[in-house]
């Protein structure tokens, strides 16, 4: 028994964990090669620290991710235009042992049509979608019975006259699984598809896209957690769109406001979109401004403005809320750091960083 005991307490130094800590996992753009640009990280949701646990080489630019916890897998995408000697972009898998914190490479792939900056799985969890931002595309890649990325299913590709291209930035399916949503920054569109797991194909579903005015340049979007309101974030227009999701009538668009305050004059460019935990506010961060935008969301999905909030730094590219629903945690990809805020329960704004911590060019945060 006290051996036991000992072992346990040996452990729980060793990785730094806390029983009532959050697991962070954070990535980013790499400067070096074999840098560790995956990290692992414990929070205390009490304090609003981090500690630092692990650092990994997930290969170059590993700038986006995400995990299956069934298979203990995580997929990032490796955002470089040739990886591994082939043409394209990588895709990265890493297995985690979550009771003793080991992270292993298992697997490394090259997609063809390379750049992808965004990557999620399908409904089923038998596939990972990707976008590929600058050959403007997306990807489906099969995933075998032990969780391997095993073969591309599906390519598409968008086409926009010269001398500008498509953009495809973010893929992901609604949270009831019926239907795929890419945003293209380029095209201005919000493209809507069904997508058969047999096949690993995706098809345009029945009202196919929306169409945004010229220049708004879609980027992340985020679902209601019904699914009834689609939220989007968009990149050069510095506004958040609000869009009624109907299954029979497609994306209607119900309002569009603007994300950077009234006496901001500079350039801005959104990135990241988010909700709170209990579904009341919508969080929102402008590179420019280096702000983070609040909005209240109605009774009927609607939006209006709480406030706005320094990112503590530059260039906040990404952001995550803590699993208490207590803390908005920044990644400022420029000043290369996560800040820390703690959010006001009353007026749901973040307040001042609790405190910062040095990272290389984050570009994504997640918990798992």
């Amino acid at each position: 028994m006290q051996l036991s005991v000992f072992l346990i307490l040996i452990n729980l130094v060793m990785t730094g964990c806390s029983s009532n800590d959050y697991r962070l996992f954070t990535a980013g753009y790499t400067r070096d090669p074999g840098e560790a640009g995956f990290n692992m990280y414990d929070f205390n949701p009490a304090s609003g620290e981090l500690t630092k646990i692990s650092g990994h080489d997930a290969g170059p630019n590993p700038s986006y991710f995400c995990y299956l916890p069934e298979k203990k897998m995580f997929y990032v995408a490796n955002e470089v235009r040739e990886f591994k000697g082939e043409p394209g972009g990588g895709l990265t898998t890493l297995r985690y042992d979550e009771k003793n914190g080991q992270i292993v490479k298992m697997h490394e792939m090259a997609v063809p049509n390379g750049g992808p900056c965004y990557i999620s799985l399908s409904a089923d969890k038998g596939f990972v979608f990707m976008a590929n931002y600058s050959r403007g595309s997306v990807a489906v890649i099969k995933l075998d019975a032990e969780g391997i990325p095993e073969s591309v299913t599906d390519t598409l590709f968008y086409i926009k006259n010269p001398p500008d291209r498509s953009h495809a930035h973010m893929i992901l399916s609604d949270p009831a699984g019926k239907k795929v949503y890419v945003t293209d920054l380029a095209l201005d569109k919000v493209l809507v598809y069904d997508f058969d797991k047999t096949s690993g194909r995706l098809t345009p579903s029945a009202n196919p896209y929306v169409q945004l005015p010229e220049g708004e340049g879609p980027r992340h979007f985020v679902f209601k957690p019904d699914g009834s309101k689609l939220y989007v974030i968009n990149e050069l227009g510095s506004t958040v769109m609000v869009f009624n999701v109907d299954d029979s009538n497609g994306l209607q668009l119900l309002q569009t406001l603007p994300t950077t305050s009234k006496d901001f004059s500079g350039k801005n460019y959104c990135a990241d979109i988010h909700i709170g935990k209990y579904g009341k506010y919508l969080y929102g961060s402008n590179r420019g401004e280096n702000t983070i935008v609040t909005f209240a969301i109605g009774a009927d999905g609607l939006l209006s403005l709480a406030g706005h909030t320094s990112c503590g730094g530059d260039w906040p590219r990404n952001f995550t809320i803590d699993p208490s629903g207590k803390f908005i945690l920044v990644g400022n990809q420029r000043s290369d750091n996560i800040a820390v805020f703690r959010i006001n329960a009353k007026t749901g704004l973040p307040e001042e960083p609790v405190k910062e911590y040095p990272s290389t060019s984050p570009a994504c945060l997640k918990f798992y």
